[in-house]
């Protein structure tokens, strides 16, 4: 598994299900429960909640918490912090 390339994934998808809609602060939020249903990210991401603790090490996006888990935090909001990674 590429986590560079996982982490780039994640990016466009938080992206797309925030429906080019930013906050307050200019950025890209979406709900853990949105990201975690959406059909096409089921598909795509074989270990969802790996790839999201690898981009918040990186600083890419930032959400409360150390793990996310469904059902209990599907209204957690995942915040990008950066507009594409390299």
């Amino acid at each position: 598994m590429d986590v560079n390339h996982e982490v780039k994934l994640l990016v466009r998808e938080l992206k797309r299900l925030a429906d080019g809609k930013k906050n307050a602060d200019g950025n890209y939020v979406v709900k853990f429960g949105t990201l975690f249903n959406d059909d096409d990210c089921a598909n795509m991401f074989e270990a969802l909640v790996g790839t999201l603790r690898a981009a918040k090490r990186k600083k890419y996006i930032t959400y409360k918490g150390e793990m996310l888990l469904q059902g209990a935090h599907d209204d957690v909001d995942i915040v990008l912090l950066v507009e594409e990674v390299e």
